[in-house]
């Protein structure tokens, strides 16, 4: 949303000058000032990517003044954004993925370690649970294969541990069923009893966040981010990689040991399926990189 908000402001000060003030005369923008917009980010090298956002920020703006009649026409309609290539996802190899998640719970072992030998205070609860919070984040967001802005909003109660299963709401409201793994149905436990001790029983009660902040609060999808930044440089990780590169992951693995790609695709919410074949590419490339290091006539 807040980029949308910026392209917006964007193509407000390409279009009148610093004397205009609000509120501008969106009526009297025409499809070649639509055209100049785009066109100078083409030359100032803007990405495909870039440019598409904002021209679907101009045109879901324009539509939302068409509705509420403020303007005649959508200058941006009939305008298309540039084709970008098609680019795999990167993806973290299985080894890659085991040491991310692996990486929060090592730090807290050897805290423990550092305690114990120094015959010191045990590590504090919010620093036991930070650890804890962020291994099973981890783990649940690469054993479901969810979007982060679909595991911010759980509860307790919207997750079953023992059935392995939970409902989360992906794009268009669209709700699905996602598994939840032996080892991340344990780290969630595990991270439960945690917030229990940092922050009293209310924590880990049905209303309560699957993931809390340090003060409590619901953990936001920001904070997954700069955590997960950290835990890469730890444990020498592409710094790079982001949270949804673990949904990547997750439907390249399940493709990799053979899984349906029908299956992948309910999994993932895809409603193409095209969307989710470009999985198949990434499992491609990785068989083609093997035969050309194996065969002896490759």
């Amino acid at each position: 949303m807040a980029g949308y908000v910026q392209d917006i402001g964007q193509f407000a000060a390409f279009r009148w000058s610093a004397e205009d003030r609000p509120p501008f005369k969106w009526g009297d923008v025409a499809p070649q000032d639509a055209r100049a917009f785009l066109g100078e980010f083409a030359r100032a090298g803007a990405s495909a990517a870039t440019m598409r956002r904002k021209l679907a920020a101009m045109r879901t703006f324009y539509r939302f003044m068409l509705r509420e009649g403020m303007v005649r026409t959508n200058p941006f309609a009939g305008l298309h954004g540039p084709r970008g290539a098609n680019r795999l996802p990167r993806v973290l190899s299985q080894e890659e993925t085991a040491r991310l998640l692996q990486t929060p719970v090592l730090r807290l072992q050897a805290m423990e370690r550092e305690c114990a030998e120094a015959g010191s205070a045990p590590v504090p609860a919010i620093a036991r649970y930070r650890c804890l919070r962020d291994a099973a984040v981890f783990e649940f967001l690469y054993s479901t294969g969810c979007r982060v802005g679909e595991a911010v909003p759980l509860c307790w109660r919207d997750v079953d541990l023992a059935a392995g299963k939970t409902i989360v709401t992906g794009k268009g409201s669209k709700q699905r069923l996602c598994m939840i793994g032996r080892q991340a149905a344990a780290a969630l436990e595990s991270a439960r009893e945690a917030a229990r001790a940092a922050f009293g029983e209310s924590a880990a009660g049905a209303g309560s966040p699957l993931f809390l902040s340090d003060s409590g609060a619901r953990l936001g999808a920001r904070e997954i981010e700069r955590r997960m930044k950290r835990w890469l440089a730890e444990a020498g990780l592409p710094p790079a990689v982001t949270p949804h590169k673990l949904r990547h992951s997750f439907a390249t693995h399940l493709l990799d040991a053979g899984a349906d790609l029908r299956s992948v695709q309910e999994m993932l919410g895809h409603a193409s399926l095209s969307t989710t074949q470009i999985y198949t590419h990434v499992s491609v490339g990785r068989l083609k990189e093997e035969y050309f290091r194996a065969h002896p006539r490759a």
